[in-house]
């Protein structure tokens, strides 16, 4: 990382890098010198970047299977809570990714919309540092499990449509986090991992912010586009091949997001409801 050079490159750059702490350092390191001096890195809003790599970045391991071959484990047992760690780690990887390719991908956007996208992947970045660095006392590393590939696939799908891009990355797949964090907080909870807990927290209250910035540049770019924002949510949805969202709902959190009550009826109607 070198200070002073345009965000959008930077971004372009820090998204190829494979090894997972140089990404979550050079990442982190944005929100050090931003807090010294806003103007370290300009943004040039034009530019049409082309990437030279392959991307994302990413090492050999983990595995990548599908979802339904990803083992569920218990929070009770040493190996079982760092499975567990694991699944969160490679979730905070992908969204340090996808924060990146949010950034470099999409040109002519105002300036503030590339800012909020280089807060969130040094905060993403922080999150992944806290929990491997949690999975490394459990005697375990990034990489020793399985896991999905599933946020970055639509990532790839999304990428021609900024408006797809904010509806389904941000305020759809990122905000099952706010619903599934406190349940996943209660197991570490009852298993008497404190540090884990304490890591949740930190992660909750800082995705309401991430998803908050889905909402608030889906709803711009609704209005720039004359788009009704409940009813081409629908569209994309389906064009797109979105999850159903999984009820329960942390409700306090999704308003906190920015999500309105008529989106939050709409969620409840798509619903899936597990059983037992």
């Amino acid at each position: 990382m070198i200070l002073g050079t345009e965000l959008r490159r930077e971004a372009l750059c820090i998204l190829a890098l494979a090894e997972p702490a140089q990404k979550a350092a050079a990442a982190r390191a944005w929100l050090a010198h931003d807090a010294q001096d806003a103007r370290a890195w300009p943004v040039d809003a034009h530019a049409v970047l082309q990437p030279t790599l392959p991307l994302p970045g990413r090492p050999a391991r983990p595995e990548l299977v599908d979802p339904a071959f990803v083992p569920r484990r218990t929070p009770f047992t040493t190996a079982g809570r760092a499975a567990l760690l694991h699944a969160v780690a490679h979730i905070e990887f992908n969204a340090i990714n996808l924060a990146l390719d949010a950034i470099w991908r999409f040109p002519n956007l105002p300036e503030a919309y590339y800012r909020d996208w280089q807060r969130v992947a040094a905060e993403e970045a922080l999150h992944f540092t806290l929990v491997t660095e949690h999975l490394a006392s459990l005697g375990h590393a990034y990489g020793d499990f399985a896991a999905h590939d599933g946020l970055w696939a639509m990532c790839d799908r999304t990428a021609g449509d900024v408006v797809a891009r904010m509806a389904l990355v941000p305020r759809t797949l990122e905000a099952r986090g706010l619903d599934a964090t406190p349940p996943m907080r209660a197991k570490f909870a009852r298993a008497g991992d404190a540090r884990a807990v304490e890591i949740l927290d930190i992660i909750l209250r800082d995705e309401i912010g991430h998803v908050a910035v889905g909402n608030r540049w889906y709803r711009w770019l609704c209005e720039r586009e004359g788009l009704h924002p409940l009813a081409h949510y629908g569209v994309l949805v389906a064009r797109h091949g979105a999850p159903a969202p999984k009820a329960p709902f942390n409700v306090e959190a999704r308003r906190a997001a920015g999500f309105s009550e008529a989106e939050m009826q709409a969620l409840a109607g798509q619903a899936h409801h597990p059983r037992g």
